[in-house]
């Protein structure tokens, strides 16, 4: 089948209320490295996550200004061309990875963790619960029958 007229999601959002959605996943992504939203928003999510890294990747003067047009924090374009692209460097495309965590319990919306690869989860260590200490036995009172 041909691919004419093939858009992108509108996600139900006017066009700027779009750019701008998708402007924040971005910079969230890139500054946490893993993020959960639905699954039509990491879809529309990705290819522009790409972008910004492969943008990283070339480290030039203009791709420095591209990607801080678009993010919105620049502390999040220092760490993209400082510790991301370097990371990414022998890879030549698919940074992202989109994986589906169920449905969201109130309106049902279908859910995804998008992260970067090489983010992959660790494991936090348990922490030892506290187990209470038996109380010592106190001597009981008499009995009220006997005070009779």
């Amino acid at each position: 089948m041909p691919r004419h007229r093939q858009g992108y999601k509108k996600l139900g959002r006017s066009p700027s209320h779009r750019r701008a959605t998708l402007r924040n996943l971005v910079t969230n992504l890139l500054e946490r490295e893993r993020i959960t939203t639905t699954l039509p928003k990491a879809r529309a999510l990705r290819p522009l996550a790409e972008k910004m890294i492969t943008l990283g990747k070339r480290d030039t003067l203009h791709s420095r200004r591209q990607v801080a047009a678009f993010l919105l924090h620049p502390p999040v374009v220092k760490k993209l061309f400082a510790t991301l692209a370097p990371r990414f460097a022998d890879r030549p495309g698919g940074y992202t990875r989109i994986v589906r965590a169920g449905w969201r319990r109130g309106d049902g919306g279908e859910v995804a963790i998008v992260e970067l690869l090489g983010s992959e989860l660790k494991a936090k260590p348990k922490k030892e619960k506290k187990r209470r200490q038996p109380e010592p036995e106190r001597e009981s009172a008499p009995p009220a029958e006997a005070a009779r």
